[in-house]
């Protein structure tokens, strides 16, 4: 009969193992695998640009020193490749005027803005170069620009008033064409007479800010007097004076 069981000398057969996953070796010098994760979206480039200091003040001295007008700040905030705010532009400015302190040339402001000229002690020997007399002006003209210049916007009746005599046109025109005065309206009046006032270009030819800046009416000649001394120049173009003349 035979036995339940198993004999020792009998074998028993392993049962079929699977196989482990296969794990790849990584060799020497071998990075992980990369994982596609999302990567932040790269800033706008033009935020990330940093403003060469060194460069943009030679730039702004160019440009001021070769500009025959005055440049305001919206104009030289063109010249830089970066946004530039007015507290750095000013500050730059302030860095340019200061390399210029002992040069015979300054950086001043006037109405229209920013711009280089000729220290007042340095015309005398500029004038050798220019011999040219500047033109001269009536005492009427003076006159004439003076009351506009403290009681704007005025009619041609308002200075006839002031003056106590009539006012030509040829005074006026005079004016106009130096570009000291301009036409800014007409007084609701019959006949609806023109309003005169200043330009910035007369508060530019006499190196002032603002009509704040003018001195007492009874102080004016000294003004003229200073602008006759020391006319505007401008590094690239020269400025003509004017001169107070008492008419015969």
């Amino acid at each position: 009969m035979k036995q339940w069981g198993i004999s020792m000398s009998e074998q028993v057969e392993p049962l079929p193992q699977s196989e482990p996953p296969a794990i790849p070796s990584l060799q020497m010098g071998e990075g992980l695998p990369s994982l596609n994760l999302p990567q932040e979206a790269e800033g706008d480039a033009h935020a990330a640009e940093t403003i060469d200091t060194a460069q943009l003040k030679r730039v702004l001295e160019a440009a001021l020193l070769t500009s025959t007008e005055p440049l305001s700040l919206a104009e030289l905030k063109k010249l830089s490749d970066a946004p530039l705010d007015n507290r750095r532009l000013d500050a730059l400015i302030g860095e340019i005027a200061q390399d210029w302190q002992q040069r015979g040339v300054e950086l001043t402001r006037v109405a229209s803005g920013w711009r280089f000229r000729a220290r007042p002690e340095m015309q005398r020997y500029l004038d050798r170069l220019n011999p040219q007399k500047p033109p001269r002006y009536s005492r009427a003209v003076l006159e004439t620009i003076a009351i506009i210049a403290y009681h704007q916007p005025v009619t041609r009746g308002d200075i006839e008033e002031i003056r106590g005599v009539a006012v030509s046109s040829q005074i006026i025109k005079t004016l106009e064409t130096r570009g000291w005065v301009e036409v800014v309206g007409t007084r609701d009046a019959p006949g609806k007479p023109e309003l005169f006032a200043t330009t910035r270009q007369m508060l530019d030819d006499l190196n002032l800010r603002s009509l704040q800046e003018l001195p007492p009416l009874d102080e004016i000649g000294t003004l003229l007097e200073q602008v006759k001394a020391a006319p505007e120049a401008d590094v690239a173009a020269p400025r003509l004076s004017i001169v107070a003349t008492v008419a015969e």
